[in-house]
């Protein structure tokens, strides 16, 4: 290593220690000849004073350094005067009087300041430098906390027995509901992959293949339009069990929701959550995502809203479709309807809902080819279609398909909401603009000739 300490760990109890900080100056004061610097790493601040004596050839680079450079210091570590001591920092009872410097880079003047946190400047101007906006404390406090939320809910499942899988991201296109993304296959001309907007059919025959208990902490991809709790991009946990019901269900993300809050907030839910039907919700808040905040005043307010419409009609195109995707199963009092009322029939899913916001959604599944083709044809999907879009699906549910269900909740959307935040972006590390753009990437962007001509596309300008 090139540093003994980082900036956030000497006390008083180093006083008289040689010690080397390296990290990025934070801010610059000259009282004459002495120079004083808050040296920055990811732990914290250190003071660092400069004086001419004591650092004899190398003052003339102090008197060089700005904001942003990034610097070896070697030094003794001395209290602070008295009168000077910050109490807001874990090293403000000390400084390091600097024997020696090394400038490992410089840096150009940033666009807007790092050490300010409350920033007056465009939000595509902070996604452009984006990199510099994270070294800010208040952004990368978000991602210390998405990588605490990761650990606690690998250590959650993993302690009941899951088992963490991939599925593929370059996969079929089985459109239903958001648009997919499609990646151009070079090898086969003509067709696409797709990039998943869920791994919905591959969890469903990991349960076929006996996995049992499966999660990921998966990308997700839609191409659909943006709004402050949407990206092109995001990251969900994903789950599924077999031999269970809803209960099973309930049970396992209410814990883990309860420990998520105690880890990273101290705060101390109450289980089971409330629950309320689809119906209900609507009757009484017009709204299938109702905030229950003010109503129960608990800061976070979670709420299972349940037997949720299997169908809902499409009046443009006069048919029906599946409220939420044609593989969650049919609520087993509504069997009858399926011949009489197809509006009334309830279906077996459930969302899970914090102040106001759809954070997950999950449903008992289909695991009877008959009943999963009978969906299919309600729906309009005929059984050449549903064997061209689904039939690996299909086929597998023939060789032993066990009763199984499953949920899956938005990371990006819950951070937002433990760390306060209006927008999803500000917990996603390089997010999107509304437009699905990059600023700091310029993506998406065009391609050389050579490269569609390999992919046999050709592109139609305007």
């Amino acid at each position: 290593m090139l540093r003994t300490h980082t900036c956030g760990q000497l006390t008083a109890a180093d006083v008289g220690k040689e010690v080397v900080l390296c990290g990025w100056v934070h801010s610059r004061r000259d009282h004459g000849k002495l120079i004083f610097i808050d040296l920055r790493d990811r732990y914290g601040l250190t003071q660092v004073t400069f004086i001419p004596r004591d650092l004899g050839e190398d003052y003339q680079k102090a008197k060089e350094i700005r904001s942003e450079f990034v610097l070896k210091v070697t030094g003794k570590v001395n209290p602070r005067p008295q009168g000077t001591v910050n109490p807001k920092l874990p090293t403000g009872a000390v400084e390091l009087i600097a024997t020696s410097l090394e400038i490992l880079n410089t840096s150009l003047t940033p666009p807007f300041e790092v050490s300010a946190d409350n920033l007056d400047v465009t939000e595509e101007m902070r996604l452009k430098y984006r990199y510099l906006d994270l070294r800010r404390r208040s952004v990368f406090e978000n991602f210390v906390l998405r990588h605490k939320l990761y650990s606690v809910i690998r250590n959650f499942l993993n302690g009941r027995d899951f088992i963490e899988c991939e599925t593929p991201i370059l996969t079929k296109s089985t459109p239903e509901g958001a648009r997919d993304y499609l990646v151009p296959s070079r090898l086969n001309p003509g067709e696409f992959y797709a990039l998943p907007q869920s791994p919905q059919l591959f969890k469903q025959i990991l349960m076929v293949s006996g996995i049992e208990k499966y999660y990921q902490i998966a990308k997700c991809f839609r191409d659909e339009d943006l709004r402050a709790d949407r990206q092109p991009e995001f990251t969900q946990l994903d789950l599924e069990m077999s031999f269970i019901n809803e209960e099973d269900i309930y049970a396992v993300f209410e814990q883990m929701m309860q420990l998520i809050f105690k880890e990273l907030k101290g705060i101390e839910l109450k289980i089971p959550f409330p629950r309320v039907t689809y119906a209900e919700a609507m009757a009484k808040h017009n709204s299938d995502k109702p905030d229950m905040r003010k109503e129960w005043n608990t800061e976070f307010a979670f709420l299972w809203v349940v037997d949720f419409p299997l169908f809902k009609y499409n009046n443009e195109e006069k048919r029906w479709e599946s409220e939420h995707h044609p593989f969650t199963n049919v609520h087993p009092d509504d069997i009858a309807l399926m011949d009489t009322d197809l509006g009334k029939v309830r279906s077996r899913s459930y969302d899970l809902v914090l102040n106001g916001t759809e954070i997950g959604s999950g449903s008992i599944r289909i695991h009877d080819q008959k009943l999963q083709r009978r969906i299919f044809e309600i729906i309009g999907i005929q059984p050449e279609e549903a064997q061209k879009r689904f039939g690996f699906l299909l086929e597998a549910f023939q060789f032993g398909a066990p009763p199984h269900g499953g949920f899956a909740f938005g990371i990006d959307r819950l951070l937002a909401i433990i760390a306060g935040q209006a927008s999803i972006r500000e917990v996603i590390g390089f997010p999107k603009t509304q437009k699905a753009f990059c600023p700091m990437t310029s993506a998406p962007s065009e391609v050389d000739a050579k490269q569609l001509a390999e992919l046999h596309i050709a592109v139609k300008k305007k």
